[in-house]
């Protein structure tokens, strides 16, 4: 916990060196479904000030899933994601250069579960073949999660059909609803169904390190604002005041309680079941990062999970040191 708070200490050092004065620069971050826990660094450090501390004026634009919020990146109505490191490495395989900057989830806290409608009929993974699976949005982690799972099962990863559901409410109402058989989704709507379903039937689970590890065999990152390195190389300033921002809302998660923390978010993201959503926090936060760095481990597990479920990822040859640099939190480390 100390290591972050010195390095966000340095926020003020580092605007003063950068020259941050006068108008704060506009930022326009694509965030992959902002009722996500997974995202939820990116929304409080609008909430607590950090973007305009570190002299950004961000504006956070809400999409459906990860491959939405990529897209209007890679299409230049966004400037940087906010979304799963893991598309850089897709992207990668396609001759598509992206560069995450700053991690704030140190596990993905993707979670299998079987529809309430379901429970007692499917089991296992392998009975997941020709059934309906929600996924916040096809192309997006969720989904190749679930091809990942079905692929290490033995079973062939296109043979679920996959349904994009969204995160948080949508996701909820479609299990509920009995529109699809399983879902791949994300706190706080995997604790909201267990609050509603104490049957829920969970089969598969990265919420915590234990369960990260035992299913990759180390940690596997999430959460990252990620860009193009030629906007990088554009404005290296508000990169690294971006970066900045992240460090010290990590270190305002790591200081704060889940009800301190949960009082700073939009009442709209928080919902109504707010002791459902407390609960959720609670289990959330131990999956963010407490140093903003990409683990080199980390990054090479993504890679290894995506050669399992994307041939393209396979066959490419990636090089992954390529997908992240941990220049702009180190930067913080040295002006310390």
């Amino acid at each position: 916990m100390r290591t972050i708070s010195r390095l966000a200490a340095m926020t003020m050092l580092l605007l003063t060196a950068g020259g941050h004065a006068g108008a704060a620069e506009k930022v326009t971050i694509a965030i992959g479904g902002a009722a996500c826990l997974c995202y939820m660094p990116t929304v409080l450090a609008k909430e607590i000030g950090a973007y305009e501390n570190a002299g950004i004026d961000a504006e956070l634009v809400d999409f459906k899933g990860g491959s939405q919020s990529l897209t209007a990146v890679l299409g230049g109505s966004a400037d940087v994601v906010s979304g799963y490191f893991d598309h850089t490495v897709r992207l990668a395989a396609k001759n598509q250069k992206l560069q995450a900057f700053v991690i704030y989830d140190q596990f993905p806290g993707l979670v299998l579960a079987v529809a309430p409608g379901q429970t007692g009929k499917i089991n296992s993974v392998k009975d997941l073949a020709g059934k309906k699976v929600g996924v916040s949005a096809p192309g997006s982690s969720t989904d190749f999660f679930l091809k990942y799972l079905l692929s290490k099962n033995g079973i062939d990863p296109t043979s679920a059909a996959v349904v994009g559901v969204g995160l948080g409410a949508t996701a909820v109402a479609a299990m509920e609803q009995g529109q699809i058989d399983a879902v791949v989704t994300l706190d706080p709507a995997v604790t909201v169904l267990q609050t509603r379903h104490k049957d829920l039937t969970i089969l598969a689970d990265t919420r915590s390190q234990k369960d990260t590890e035992a299913m990759f065999g180390g940690d596997y990152p999430g959460g990252a604002l990620y860009t193009r390195p030629e906007w990088m190389a554009a404005h290296p300033q508000e990169t690294q005041a971006l970066t900045n921002a992240i460090l010290a809302t990590l270190d305002f998660i790591h200081t704060h309680s889940a009800e301190e923390i949960m009082a700073k978010m939009p009442a709209n993201l928080v919902g109504n079941d707010k002791e459902a959503y407390l609960a959720a926090l609670k289990n959330a936060l131990s999956m963010y990062s407490t140093t903003g760095l990409m683990d080199p481990k980390g990054a090479q597990a993504v890679l290894d999970v995506f050669s399992v479920g994307s041939p393209e990822v396979a066959g490419a040859k990636i090089d992954i040191s390529q997908t992240y640099t941990n220049n702009y939190v180190n930067a913080v480390k040295k002006a310390k």
